[in-house]
């Protein structure tokens, strides 16, 4: 699994699964796959205890919502030219969308 946070060049940042699709015969990548897309909203924390302040806490809470809500497909393809750029994200970032796909994942075999 690649987690990546993806700037499009509209502004939206979206956190996924992401891959490159290459088409045959060519070296470059033509459009990027994204398997389980999530916006996110950041808020700040209204409190913060002592052991987070040692810690070096920013204060921040991080939600992660789908991107495309309304729609039911979980891998989206996006060509490379909306792409502004791609980054690493947080660990603590990263494994948060880890766990919420898991818990998605979960509570969909349950519905099944």
């Amino acid at each position: 699994m690649s987690v990546k946070i993806t700037l499009l060049k509209t502004g939206e940042q979206i956190i996924s699964d992401m891959k490159e699709l290459v088409a045959e015969g060519k070296e470059e990548a033509h459009a990027y796959l994204l398997e389980n897309p999530h916006t996110y909203e950041i808020s700040e924390k209204e409190f913060i205890t002592e052991e987070e302040k040692m810690q070096g806490d920013v204060g921040i809470n991080v939600t992660l919502f789908p991107w495309l809500i309304l729609s039911k497909d979980k891998k989206m393809i996006i060509p490379i030219d909306t792409v502004l750029t791609v980054v690493e994200p947080l660990e603590s970032v990263t494994q948060l969308y880890l766990d919420k796909c898991e818990a998605v994942k979960i509570k969909e075999e349950l519905n099944d």
